[in-house]
């Protein structure tokens, strides 16, 4: 191949981009924080059979290193001590469409959201205008339109609003 054709600045192809770590505060709920920890743990133990520079043991490091971040940077938020009659971070609120239609959303960290169907994001545009609102509020984003906040319940606490 000419060498016209490759890049001098490219680097190594093999080279792997880290992980982005969000800006946002790091909440976590306390199955977040733990879920954390058994993924780092497990890469950990992923880690020790491989050859120390193949590219899977590259990859493995690098994802490591993002779990051992999200980790370090995590700011432990107990469901069970949220207002019970307004949502907050770990509320699990149930919404009522315009149309009847129930949805439950749980309000939980970044990592722990990632491909939840139920579980929000705590920065998230539906989890930012839940924020405060009590039983019966209605609120309306861009995303779900207007909704109406049927209940309120905190994991490990009897009360249900």
């Amino acid at each position: 191949m000419s060498r016209a054709f490759i890049k001098e600045d490219a680097g190594d192809p093999d080279e792997l981009p880290e992980r982005h770590q969000s800006a946002s505060l790091n909440y976590v709920t306390p199955e977040g924080l733990s879920a954390l920890r058994r993924r780092a743990a497990e890469l950990r133990s992923r880690l020790e059979p491989l050859a120390r520079d193949g590219r899977e043991a590259r990859e493995v490091k690098r994802d490591l290193r993002y779990y051992d971040g999200r980790v370090a940077s995590a700011i432990l938020v107990d469901p069970k001590d949220g207002p019970a009659d307004e949502v907050r971070f770990g509320a699990v609120v149930e919404l009522r469409g315009g149309d009847g239609k129930t949805r439950r959303v749980s309000i939980v960290g970044q990592d722990e959201a990632e491909g939840a169907q139920d579980k929000i994001a705590w920065d998230s545009a539906l989890a930012l205008a839940l924020m405060g609102a009590k039983k019966g509020d209605r609120i309306e984003t861009d995303e779900s339109g207007a909704l109406t906040t049927a209940s309120i319940l905190y994991p490990g606490r009897r009360m249900s609003l």
